[in-house]
């Protein structure tokens, strides 16, 4: 041990210094290095001797400590910071529902009402040859009936603006419109679907049907 250190312990006030210096890893480890230089000197030790085993024991066991301290504050905070969840877009409104068409309480209405009905249901035909066959048949009105032909003589005359008879009218009724003959759009659509299964269609008839 250098001779500086041994002069050091000699001297009350820079022993006192050592020692503290010793101390920094704690006081329990420099009682461990004390009484094990004590036990290492053994008995027949001198004083000086007994010090110098002692600080050589503490000052080693000190250091791993006094070393490994530093290097533990020193570690970073290496965990990455949470992100915020992104925020996610409003979902949009659904449509509005397109509004039910208006149709006239008119021959122009109530033929584009049929019209509107029979291609939901796949009964072809055109707004000319409904028209067509209306103004020929009824002049328009559907409140017209015929009492002088042979079905007025059966007993079933014809009937509204495409004069249709009872069971005619009730054979080719559609699902949707009124079951009663003198209503207008049930009058067309019915006359319609019974043209397309005999004619084709309402475009094809041109006279008495």
């Amino acid at each position: 041990m250098p001779t500086r250190t041994l002069n050091a312990l000699n001297c009350p006030h820079k022993r006192s210094k050592v020692v503290a210096a010793a101390r920094t890893a704690s006081a329990a480890v420099l009682a461990v290095g004390v009484f094990g230089a004590i036990a290492t000197a053994g008995g027949n030790a001198t004083p000086g001797e007994v010090q110098k085993v002692a600080l050589a024991e503490t000052l080693a066991a000190a250091a791993p400590a006094a070393a490994a301290a530093p290097a533990a504050e020193a570690l970073p905070d290496t965990a990455p910071a949470a992100m915020p969840a992104p925020e996610l877009p409003a979902p949009a409104p659904a449509p509005a529902p397109a509004p039910a068409p208006a149709y006239e309480n008119n021959l122009d209405g109530w033929i584009r009402q049929a019209l509107d009905i029979m291609h939901a249901k796949g009964i072809p035909g055109s707004y000319d040859g409904i028209f067509r066959n209306i103004i020929r048949e009824s002049s328009g009105n559907p409140a017209a009936i015929n009492l002088y032909d042979s079905n007025a003589a059966m007993g079933i005359p014809s009937k509204g603006l495409l004069q249709v008879i009872d069971p005619t009218f009730a054979a080719y009724h559609v699902e949707g419109t009124p079951f009663d003959v003198w209503d207008p759009v049930a009058n067309i659509v019915a006359a319609c679907n019974y043209a397309a299964h005999r004619y084709g269609s309402m475009d094809n008839v041109f006279g008495a049907y």
